[in-house]
């Protein structure tokens, strides 16, 4: 196994910075925070690439190994002493650790925890949120914090585009045609960076389907593989709609509430989507009520779905629910009598409200998104509420006491 170990090591060296990586956005304190840092987030999101950006700001950088690697295959919990042994063999002693895709290791938290009780400094990633909470808190409370990584943002794709944007681009004609025009190439290719490389659809699909079968189906043991498939097409062709439970059961072809939970649990662990409720200030109805899904990427939602073209208002409001999720928002949505896309909780108190729609082609349109984001700011007892279009003048206007800013999306991101 040492033999092995040594080879593995060294292969996996040579995934350092490189200049022509783009830097990644994280929270400046898990540089200097004493504890474990967990980076979590899909498949192929830029986790390994983020880690090797560490690595390159931090003096020690060599205790690093990648356990998405297929010669590990006989590695388990018990390895771990020796995969320590074998680091201070070959590079002295260090106390800083890198591992990625720790959750392939059953146990692991065990030995982190050890090298954290012992004064190292831990730096992990990994693409499956349950089995990283539950290792998380039950061994390593209070040790840990966690950031979660997402494919590109605008900004991070302005720079592989190697667009380098100032505030003047925001309000010169070319600046912001410019701007216009990436944000559109945006909107229509997500972020993740290899699809961004290489164009390639079937890139996408090898993804989506490693995703599926790895870490949906073998993962979890399940067998009915088109009961998900059909799951998974309903909810991109239906990105940020209502849907309840025993809705999706007549979708899925299943019998029962319980399994579609289960199929959502599973796909949500993965990062692949999300759901948020509906705000309510008792817990149990929040629990209830009908769930709003999104997924992690536009281009995602294109390969996987079915929407006619009048529907981009749901992708655009798919796109920023995405940068809500980056700026560590707690997200929900409103509706009463009329219906808000999202409202922003601080501790026990609702601080924002946003409404996203395409455009205001139609005097109707903006009248709906208008009184319904009226209704979320009278019953939370907001001052000012936000509308983000797809291309706009930004404005301000007044309307039953209350402040409306309007903005285009594309000006909201770089915000």
């Amino acid at each position: 196994m040492k033999d092995l170990l040594k080879t593995v090591i060294f292969d996996q060296q040579r995934m350092v910075w490189n200049k022509n990586f783009i830097p990644r956005s994280f929270p400046e304190n898990i540089m200097t925070s004493e504890t474990i840092v967990v980076v979590s987030g899909i498949r192929r999101c830029g986790k390994s690439t983020l880690l090797s950006q560490i690595r390159n700001e931090n003096r020690e950088k060599d205790y690093y190994m990648n356990f998405d690697d297929e010669r590990l295959i006989r590695f388990s919990v018990d390895h771990f002493q020796l995969l320590h042994e074998t680091f201070i063999e070959l590079f002295g002693i260090q106390r800083t650790f890198y591992f990625d895709e720790i959750q392939n290791i059953s146990g692991w938290e065990r030995f982190v925890r050890r090298l954290h009780d012992e004064g190292c400094k831990v730096f992990l990633t990994g693409s499956n949120a349950s089995m990283l909470s539950r290792e998380l808190g039950t061994h390593l409370t209070g040790r840990y914090i966690q950031t979660e990584l997402f494919p590109f943002s605008f900004t991070e794709f302005l720079n592989f585009k190697q667009f380098d944007w100032t505030e003047k681009d925001l309000y010169s004609t070319e600046g912001r045609a410019t701007l216009i025009g990436h944000f559109n190439e945006y909107f229509h290719t997500g972020g993740f960076p290899l699809y961004l490389k290489e164009g390639n659809d079937d890139y996408l699909k090898s993804l989506y389907e490693s995703i599926l079968y790895r870490d949906v189906l073998v993962r979890n043991k399940l067998v009915n593989e088109r009961e998900l498939l059909e799951l998974v097409n309903y909810l991109a062709s239906n990105v940020s709609k209502l849907t309840s439970f025993n809705g999706l059961t007549k979708v899925a072809g299943v019998k029962n509430a319980t399994t579609i939970r289960n199929y959502l649990s599973f796909l949500q662990d993965t990062y692949l989507i999300f759901q948020i409720s509906k705000f309510d200030f008792s817990l149990k109805k929040q629990i209830q009520n009908l769930k709003k899904t999104y997924f992690v990427d536009n281009a995602m939602i294109r390969l996987l779905g079915f929407m006619f073209s009048e529907e981009k208002g749901r992708l655009l409001e798919n796109l920023v629910f995405l940068e809500l999720r980056r700026r560590r928002a707690e997200i929900f949505y409103h509706v009463n009598r009329l219906e808000c896309d999202f409202v922003i909780r601080k501790g026990i108190t609702i601080v924002q409200a946003i409404q996203v729609c395409h455009s205001f082609n139609t005097d109707q349109t903006r009248t709906r998104e208008v009184k319904g984001l009226l209704e979320a700011l009278n019953m939370y007892g907001l001052a000012e509420g936000l509308i983000l279009l797809h291309d706009t003048q930004e404005h301000t206007f007044e309307e039953d006491g209350k402040v409306i800013r309007v903005m285009p999306v594309w000006k909201w991101l770089l915000k």
